[in-house]
């Protein structure tokens, strides 16, 4: 407790930084309602919400991606990563929080040499033969500029920003702060794990700070797609690379977002449509490793009609398991079975309670929109949006592995869509979904998952004993123990602290009045406007008290 209400206190510029930037777009009460002015109390400060600014006609999402915006890189990350849990937010969300971009003016250079320094122990111009101090590129956390080796060959380095990580480790510990309070203050909220997703964006974000991860993530996509020609991925040089700087070779093409040139360039845009396609594809179905944002900013296009992919900071991983649900569902959208679809959701909603039956009707619904729909009329992005929505119409939340999954679908076949009109991602689905399929069931896979299987059973059965005597003994030692989850259990008792501070509080109050009133009785002492001085001060007290205990009590009853 002492700990965090340091952090607090350590913090509270960045926090009055934030409620203000919040209160400023319109989004006071919703400050009010987390209780923040309590947190400014145990640090001994009083908090003053600004009047929102006068953009209050924009939209509720609008707003909140400024604000975003405004708060900065590790906020702009977080709206980034809120735009993948389509199974949360409502697509005028996410189309706001798709609009966040991570570009920024640049560091100037001589704060990157002085990081390139630290990074190699001497300056960078004893390594490099050539180093372009203009970046090509500058992102909330690092910065691109060319440079090229002793030996000629073309490279970029990718450049951490300085003195970026105590701000982000600040705003972290902020946001795992306003995370519990909205969790404790909106139960509703609990179904979504607010401080979960915090969890796992901190520990994505430092990830992606640690530019050494990154090289790794170059480094196994390299490996899967070693007998693709057609598909290029970024060279590595390890000797140079660390957890600030990242050095690979320079890909010379035309990016992905220069659609416009590509057919005077000579290429084909259906046979880079195909290609792409078949490439995520495999990352996910085949691989379970897969570029989690392929949008056309990371995708330069090359001669020969070959894709390179780049920025490899934020990756998605699906174990088989999970990979096992994937294809079944995809299986099932592209045969429309309505009961296959039903079993991989139903698997999906974990611990949560759900009604199926309910459930099955809202599938069938759903699939009764496309049973004669052509399949060249089907957008699977439309169709995974409609699974979402159902999803959260029956209050049920993605696993958090694979929210990056789906929004890595719906950026393909957004992209597929603007290389080629006539893209069809159910067709190239198709035969992913077979390979998987027949491999799954083939005789080696079977043998396989048949041993895997006997030896965890044989695991079970040899630990019986074991187990059975540690509960025993356990029990002798009167240490065992029953979790009991009691839902609002840490509200009621705070209720419970806050009603008997206000007892204790009015029983003062009224001490001091009967005091004060005894004294004002008495002649001898110090006197005061003509008054016993002792019992005017402790009128006054019990004035003050009172006032305060009335807001209390009113403030509670607001709450």
């Amino acid at each position: 407790m002492l700990r965090e209400t340091l952090n607090l206190m350590r913090d509270m510029p960045r926090i009055r930084e934030i409620i203000g930037t919040l209160a400023r777009h319109g989004f006071g009460d919703l400050v009010r309602r987390l209780g923040v002015e309590r947190t400014f109390e145990r640090a001994g400060e009083m908090l003053h919400i600004p009047q929102p600014e006068g953009n209050h006609h924009l939209a509720p999402a609008e707003r909140a991606r400024i604000a975003l915006e405004e708060l900065g890189p590790t906020f702009i990350k977080l709206g980034q990563v809120m735009a993948t849990r389509v199974d949360v937010f409502p697509p005028e969300w996410i189309a706001e929080f798709e609009k966040l971009q991570s570009s920024v003016p640049p560091v100037p250079f001589a704060e990157l040499e002085a990081e390139l320094h630290t990074a190699w122990g001497r300056p960078a111009n004893e390594l490099f033969e050539e180093l372009d101090p203009h970046p090509i590129g500058a992102a909330s956390i690092a910065q691109v500029h060319r440079a090229r080796l002793a030996d000629g060959t073309a490279v970029i380095l990718k450049i951490r920003r300085p003195h970026i990580l105590p701000k982000i480790e600040a705003d972290l510990r902020i946001l795992h702060h306003l995370a519990g309070l909205i969790e404790f203050e909106f139960p509703e909220t609990k179904q979504y794990q607010p401080v979960r997703i915090v969890e796992q964006f901190a520990k994505s974000l430092r990830r992606e700070l640690d530019l050494g991860i990154e090289a790794h993530n170059h480094a196994r996509f390299a490996k899967n797609f070693a007998e693709y020609p057609d598909i290029v991925i970024p060279t590595v040089y390890w000797e140079y690379t660390n957890p600030i700087v990242n050095v690979q070779s320079y890909i010379e093409g035309m990016p992905g977002n220069e659609l416009s040139q590509l057919t005077e360039a000579g290429l084909d845009r259906k046979v880079l449509a195909q290609r792409g396609a078949d490439a995520v594809l495999k990352m996910i179905l085949i691989d379970g490793y897969f570029h989690a944002d392929p949008h056309p900013g990371n995708v330069i296009y090359l001669p020969g009609n070959r894709i390179a992919f780049i920025d490899f900071g934020m990756v998605g991983r699906l174990p088989h398991p999970r990979r096992d649900q994937i294809v079944d569902l995809l299986a099932a959208l592209a045969s429309r079975d309505e009961q296959g679809i039903l079993n991989v959701l139903v698997d999906w909603t974990e611990d949560e309670v759900i009604d199926e039956e309910k459930l099955g009707a809202d599938i069938a619904e759903f699939m009764f929109n496309y049973e004669n729909l052509p399949l060249k009329d089907i957008r699977f992005g439309q169709l995974l949006n409609d699974v979402v929505a159902i999803l959260r119409d029956h209050n049920v939340t993605l696993p958090a592995d694979l929210t990056l999954l789906f929004k890595a679908l719906l950026t393909l076949e957004g992209l597929g869509r603007q290389l080629d009109p006539d893209f069809q991602m159910v067709k190239h689905l198709t035969p992913f979904v077979r390979q998987v399929m027949v491999q799954r069931w083939s005789p080696s896979a079977l043998l396989k998952k048949g041993q895997h299987n006997l030896v965890e059973v044989a695991n079970l059965v040899g630990g019986l004993p074991r187990d059975a005597s540690r509960l025993i003994k356990a029990a002798r030692r009167g240490k065992v123990k029953i979790d009991l989850d009691l839902k609002r259990l840490d509200h009621f008792g705070q209720q419970i602290n806050r009603s008997t501070n206000r007892l204790t509080l009015g029983i003062v109050t009224g001490c001091l009045i009967i005091g004060s009133s005894i004294v004002m009785t008495v002649p001898a002492g110090p006197r005061l406007f003509g008054l016993p001085a002792f019992g005017l001060i402790g009128f006054l007290i019990a004035f003050c008290n009172s006032v305060w205990l009335i807001y209390s009590i009113w403030r509670s009853g607001k709450d």
